[in-house]
């Protein structure tokens, strides 16, 4: 066991150069960065209890740390990197909360209180590289990864905004999930970790545009969190168009990973599938869907297009239901995904906070 220390800023800084943040590391690897510096283990487990027990911002708060600890860790161990620079609420009760990263960067996150439940979906990365054509960040482009801790930082901010009560995390914000595999499955890892944010694999999901080699490295890691695949279109030519990342992953090979999922971890998948006026939503384009999921657990969230870039316009009723009668009488389960926040520019493919004033502007000019 180590010698607690009576280190210095100076030593401290030392051995660790970069500020590290706690909602970035597992338990163990906290310990880990402590011992180093010559601390007890335990007084990792004070730290950790304080972020998610008791929602502290910063060592300072942590009264049963010693004076000198928190003097030595100030600036050098940190609690969140995540800084809240804008939230809005709608009238739906949902938030939408911006974020201002150390580089400056910005992000958006969204909190969506459902009965009893309350949903955050996080971003993965600043900006898109995958250019939906219907999605306001594949606008933005791409600019970097987000780190582990400023995945995690986001839902932190999004529990202390609802006073606490979060219950499910939804990987569907700004960015690829599986394009930053590393960070958000480690991100994962700590928001399901018993001793961090509680929250069960089974109220986790991860959606992705399509990303095969991805989706099969997801199935082999152990983690039941949810898979849901961006779908909107059954044939390449059309899926192309709407999603450039299908000249890479055809539709075929996009599916057949998702079927492997299932088949290796026994969670049904979901197909997300945002409904395009003219464009994706014919009753022809519902049979085709329906006949490339066929032996696939899974189920089709049907989203009404938000305004956010393309020129897109939602379908009407009829042709809604249309679609979604055809899926279920070939044996596909269907639901119809509820749209939060839209007043605020918060809902499904409206993240971007750069675009905000632009997609407010659309929105009006449709009317």
């Amino acid at each position: 066991m180590p010698v607690e220390a009576t280190a210095t800023v100076t030593l401290t800084a030392t051995l660790m150069p970069q500020p590290t943040y706690v909602c970035g590391l597992l338990p163990q690897e906290l310990e880990a960065v402590l011992a180093a510096a010559g601390y007890r283990p335990y007084r990792a487990g004070q730290i950790v209890r304080w972020v998610y027990g008791r929602g502290a911002d910063g060592l300072s708060a942590m009264t049963d740390l010693p004076q000198s600890l928190r003097e030595a860790l100030a600036g050098v161990v940190l609690v969140n990197p995540v800084e809240e620079v804008v939230r809005r609420r709608a009238r739906d009760g949902s938030m939408k909360l911006g974020f201002r990263l150390p580089d400056g960067a910005t992000i958006e996150s969204v909190l969506m209180p459902y009965g009893t439940r309350a949903t955050v979906c996080v971003s993965s990365q600043v900006g898109c590289v995958y250019n939906c054509a219907f999605c306001a960040t594949g606008g933005l482009g791409f600019n970097r990864d987000l780190t582990t801790a400023e995945i995690v930082g986001q839902a932190l901010r999004a529990r202390s905004a609802t006073e606490g009560r979060v219950t499910n995390i939804v990987f569907m914000g700004m960015g690829e999930p599986l394009a930053n595999y590393d960070a958000v499955i480690k991100a994962v890892r700590i928001i399901n970790h018993p001793v961090c944010l509680k929250i069960g694999a089974r109220h986790i999901a991860i959606s992705t545009c399509g990303l095969p080699d991805g989706i099969r490295r997801l199935a082999g890691e152990g983690i039941e969190a949810h898979l849901a695949v961006s779908l909107n279109a059954a044939d390449d030519n059309l899926r192309a168009r709407l999603m450039p990342v299908t000249r890479l992953h055809p539709v075929r090979d996009v599916v057949a990973a998702a079927r492997e999922y299932a088949s290796r971890t026994g969670r049904k998948v979901s197909f997300e599938y945002c409904l395009l006026d003219g464009v994706n939503d014919s009753v022809a384009q519902a049979e085709a869907a329906a006949a490339l999921m066929k032996g696939i657990p899974c189920m089709v969230n049907l989203i009404l297009y938000n305004q956010a870039r393309g020129g897109f316009r939602r379908p009407p009723a009829r042709a809604v239901r249309a679609f979604a009668e055809t899926l279920r009488g070939r044996g596909i389960e269907v639901a119809l995904r509820r749209s939060f926040g839209e007043e605020v520019a918060a809902a499904c493919g409206q993240l971007a906070a750069t675009q905000e004033p632009a997609i407010r502007r659309n929105r009006e000019a449709e009317r």
